[in-house]
């Protein structure tokens, strides 16, 4: 559920799969549009006036402009710049870039850092821009070099249109590659067996990594050809504690719950309950989303394929969730919108996925409570048969048990436990990600995938139809990428790769497999930023082991932390920690937002807490370089997640918040 705000960390996560593996082939070698701008139809191969290639998206405007080529999002205002330029160095390609572009439009300079060379690109820079508050908009860039020239590739975006766009971003970026460049494949290649020495390596690699980032434990399991191949822990379960991790170890798995869940699905769809292409209205007739076109237009497949044109929107779900149940987050996603077409593009959304199981659960059980049919269907069609004995939907079970906590980073950088009050925002919507598991307990699932439906003994548990239906794509997410019915679908190294990441609060996971190969593999950590890191890079490390592919997760771990720290140290100096007291002192009391409900703002001793009822968090102040001030969140787990905009709104003080696409005012009480 949790989201990723920063240009750094969405660039963490959308280019896992361009750092994890090449692609296979170049983009093309069409031509860029010159002269006034075009509309595309569809998604197009284009070069620039180096011969550079890249894929333009479907629906984007191109316009030729000298050196630069200007793409333009549908909704109009945000664009990529991609302009060829011969320089001394990273920074005078920038300023000849901006030059080319706009150079009214930079903001000022927040930080640098280097980035990992890659993908033919032998020398890469990223830039990071401040942005007004009340602008609502980022602003990147990135100077690439091969050879003796340079490619400045500028993001220049309202950030609405960025969370919307997120898939076509990475159709632009991951197949943006030097003239001539052919990238990295293992079509046609057979997977090394995983001997001794190959699994020494990933061992050495998960732990040197561990360490690296601050991670307490990581547990990391693989099957190959029908056999656990390795299933071990790394460090401790919650630090300051001798308890170390191992394959048993329970962690928070976060939205790696979904294919769980639509393998539930799967099992209602074989047993005759529905189909996927079942209207959701026939098995729930009282389903309903916030646009009636697009509720008569949802089949059951489509609550958990991504593809409706429904927002993220979780804020919904984190501020209501202390006496939220599910039929509550029915009666919020009934309210939810579209904000792109039906299909047409990529937008992870966590409610639709809660509904769909919720209404597994109901068709399977019609007389209990919803949430509770839920849990009862997962444990009888998933967990009992699957031998997933430690898998819980049930916090307390989890907890009682042999469990790791949560950690995050504090303001400072340093990793620190997280409450995990947060973790229980999750229950109202748990068939998105609300389930505990361990590798020993994954492994069987993915094994059961390799196998194409059969259990260990060779007894079918599920047909190959519904099971196999799930990893077809229904909507692309970039190059090479796609999203079925819960998995995410990746062709990019040349082999098919299946899997689903989860992120919450202090916990980071994935489950993938190769089915042309028949390995499989499962990685689970107790810490969020350095979590995610590990964890693309596992799945390259992974694919450079057994194929014996060009070493680049070593080094392209190396660059993150670096950036990482940066990144940290750059934002630090930003905040006023603790919040500024003066400030406070005018804020302090109640707010409402109409859809979030109630929060409070007071001070205890010399710091500022925001109470949402479920869960609180320190609040820092900023003074941003246009004059507003904001109230950041600041503890582990949350630092830098929320910030309001300090306002007035009927002649009360009032907080801004503002997610990807949505504004939410809190007005202070009368």
């Amino acid at each position: 559920m949790k989201l990723c705000r920063t240009f750094i960390c969405s660039l963490l996560i959308a280019y896992t799969s361009v750092l994890s593996a090449g692609i296979d082939g170049s983009a093309g070698t069409s031509g860029s549009t010159t002269g006034a701008a075009k509309v595309l139809a569809a998604d197009t191969p284009q070069v620039t006036s180096a011969g550079h290639g890249f894929v333009a998206p479907a629906g984007w405007s191109v316009k030729a402009m000298g050196s630069a080529v200007i793409l333009t999002a549908p909704e109009g205002g945000s664009h990529v710049a991609l302009v060829d330029v011969i320089a001394k160095d990273a920074d005078a390609a920038v300023a000849a870039a901006w030059a080319a572009y706009d150079a009214r439009a930079r903001p000022p300079l927040e930080g640098a850092s280097d980035g990992a060379p890659r993908n033919g690109w032998e020398q890469i820079r990223n830039y990071r821009y401040a942005a007004a508050a009340k602008d609502r908009r980022e602003t990147a860039a990135r100077a690439m070099r091969h050879e003796d020239r340079w490619i400045v590739a500028i993001r220049d975006m309202a950030t609405d249109v960025i969370a919307r766009r997120d898939a076509q971003l990475e159709l632009i970026f991951g197949r943006l590659q030097p003239k001539g460049y052919t990238r990295e494949s293992f079509a046609g290649k057979t997977a090394h067996t995983l001997d001794a020495a190959r699994i020494d390596a990933l061992k050495q690699f998960i732990d040197d990594a561990r360490r690296q980032f601050d991670v307490p434990g990581v547990a990391i399991g693989i099957v190959q050809d029908g056999k656990v191949v390795l299933a071990q822990g790394f460090g401790v379960r919650e630090l300051g504690k001798p308890e170390t991790v191992d394959a048993d170890t329970l962690f928070m798995i976060a939205s790696n719950t979904k294919p769980l869940t639509t393998l539930m699905l799967a099992k209602l769809v074989d047993a005759g309950r529905f189909t996927w292409d079942t209207p959701v209205t026939q098995v729930l007739p009282t389903f309903k989303l916030g646009d009636a076109d697009t509720t008569r237009k949802v089949l059951m497949k489509h609550l958990v394929c991504a593809c409706t044109g429904l927002p993220r929107q979780d804020m919904e779900g984190v501020f209501q969730s202390e006496d939220a149940t599910a039929a509550s987050a029915l009666t919020t996603l009934a309210t939810m919108k579209p904000t792109s077409g039906f299909g047409e593009i990529y937008q992870y959304a966590n409610f639709p996925v809660a509904a769909a199981g919720f209404i597994g659960g109901h068709a399977l059980y019609p007389e209990r409570e919803m949430g509770a049919a839920y849990d009862a269907a997962m444990q009888m069609l998933v967990f009992d048969p699957l031998g997933m004995k430690s898998t819980t939907l049930d916090f307390d079970r989890a907890l009682r048990a042999d469990h790791a906590s949560p950690h995050s980073e504090d303001v400072d950088g340093v990793t620190v436990p997280a409450s995990m009050d947060l973790q229980y925002t999750d229950i109202p919507v748990r068939p998105d990600g609300g389930a505990w598991s361990s590798v020993s307990d994954l492994l069987r699932y993915v094994q059961m995938e390799l196998d194409q439906g059969l259990l260990p003994d060779g007894t079918r548990y599920i047909a190959e139809a519904p099971l196999l239906a799930r990893r077809e794509q229904q909507v692309s997410r970039g190059n090479d990428l796609g999203y079925g019915i819960g998995l995410k679908i990746d062709h990019s190294s040349g082999t098919t790769l299946l899997h689903h990441g989860g992120n919450m609060f202090g916990f980071i996971s994935d489950v993938m497999w190769l089915p042309e190969h028949d390995v499989g593999a499962v990685i689970l950590t107790n810490a969020d930023q350095g979590g995610i890191s590990i964890r693309g890079q596992f799945r390259r490390r992974l694919l450079e082991v057994l194929f014996d592919g060009n070493p680049e997760a070593v080094a392209n771990l190396a660059t993150q932390s670096r950036r990482m720290k940066d990144d940290v140290a750059t934002e630090r100096k930003t905040l006023t920690v603790p919040a500024d007291p003066a400030l406070v002192r005018q804020l302090s009391g109640r707010y409402h937002s109409a859809e979030l409900g109630n929060i409070d703002i007071s001070r205890k001793g010399a710091t500022t807490w925001l109470d949402v009822g479920g869960w609180r968090s320190e609040l820092a102040s900023r003074r941003n370089d246009d004059g507003t001030t904001t109230l950041i969140s600041i503890s582990p787990g949350l630092v830098g997640w929320l910030e309001f905009a300090v306002d007035r709104k009927d002649n009360r003080p009032s907080l801004v918040l503002r997610d990807e696409q949505r504004e939410y005012v809190f007005v202070a009480a009368e």
